[in-house]
């Protein structure tokens, strides 16, 4: 491979420790970049290729499919390699120092469509009786404020307006911030209030979520009901309390829903991290263009 590949790879064995597995693993990016510029360019020695060379060889690998992050361990190990020639004196200065990481795929996040949240609100249900009853104002509150799991543990029943029908969430860093009170959520959460107070006394507990025996609703509490009750509407993997902040601003957006609107009511510090649940509209609007359109 040449002098100064060998001693690099001495170097990555000998002073950084890399393990075998990683080691044959940068042999191999190595070994591919260095057949594709004999093939492509007649090149034989990796420290005669320029920049616009190495970007066509990752032009080529990004047309194959190949994932990002597995494009991104081939940067990592050509930038390694020559910054490790530039510092040998052998080479004045590396083909990669204007090449970056690609920017890795963001997910989109996912969510429950809305004819699964009618059915488990109209058909379904959550069951009888006071844990019955907590379910469904979990779900309520969750899908119709967008409120974080955390937020929901930590609510406490001064926290909600009824007579101006808000609430008051406590977010990330203390910050606080009043949401909108749905009708249907007032008056589930009312018939919960009454339940709650007829078992446990008025003055048992100040947060609004218990468990059956009354105590404080935990993280791990929440995400165990509403994984119980969403299996039963959807076969999708995931099925977290997230899950639902999710579902509100998806479908708050595909109903027209303002995005700043949206932003202020998740508690989002800046409006680009509100702007991916745009990605999901529009994924849902080119599927149904494909669907319907005669030229699609």
């Amino acid at each position: 491979m040449g002098n100064c590949t060998e001693i690099f790879f001495e170097h990555l064995r000998n002073e950084r420790r890399y393990s075998p597995h990683t080691l044959l693993a940068y042999k191999a990016d190595i070994v591919q970049v260095q057949a594709f510029l004999h093939d492509q360019y007649e090149i034989s020695n990796l420290l005669d290729a320029h920049a616009g060379m190495i970007r066509s060889w990752m032009a080529g690998l990004v047309d194959q499919g190949l994932a990002r992050s597995s494009l991104n361990r081939k940067i990592s190990a050509l930038k390694s390699f020559y910054s490790f020639c530039v510092n040998q004196g052998a080479l004045s200065a590396s083909p990669m120092e204007k090449i970056s990481l690609v920017r890795k795929d963001r997910k989109l996040p996912g969510f429950i469509d809305e004819g699964a949240m009618g059915e488990l609100f109209d058909r379904i249900g959550f069951g009888e009786g006071f844990s019955g009853l907590r379910d469904r104002l979990i779900f309520v509150f969750l899908y119709t404020t967008g409120m974080r799991v955390s937020e929901l543990t930590g609510l406490k029943h001064h926290d909600i307006d009824t007579y101006n029908n808000s609430l008051r969430i406590t977010g990330k860093g203390s910050k606080q911030r009043i949401v909108p009170l749905l009708e249907e959520a007032r008056q589930v959460y009312l018939a919960y209030k009454d339940e709650q107070s007829a078992l446990f006394g008025e003055n048992v507990h100040p947060f609004v979520v218990v468990t059956d025996k009354g105590g404080k609703a935990y993280a791990r509490f929440i995400h165990r009901r509403v994984t119980a009750h969403l299996g039963g509407v959807t076969t999708r993997r995931k099925k977290s309390p997230h899950v639902l902040r999710h579902t509100f601003a998806t479908h708050m957006l595909e109903h027209g829903a303002d995005l700043n609107a949206i932003k202020e009511i998740l508690g989002h510090a800046s409006l680009s991290a509100t702007q991916i649940y745009t990605h999901n509209t529009i994924e849902k609007i080119k599927s149904i263009y494909k669907q319907a359109h005669p030229k699609a």
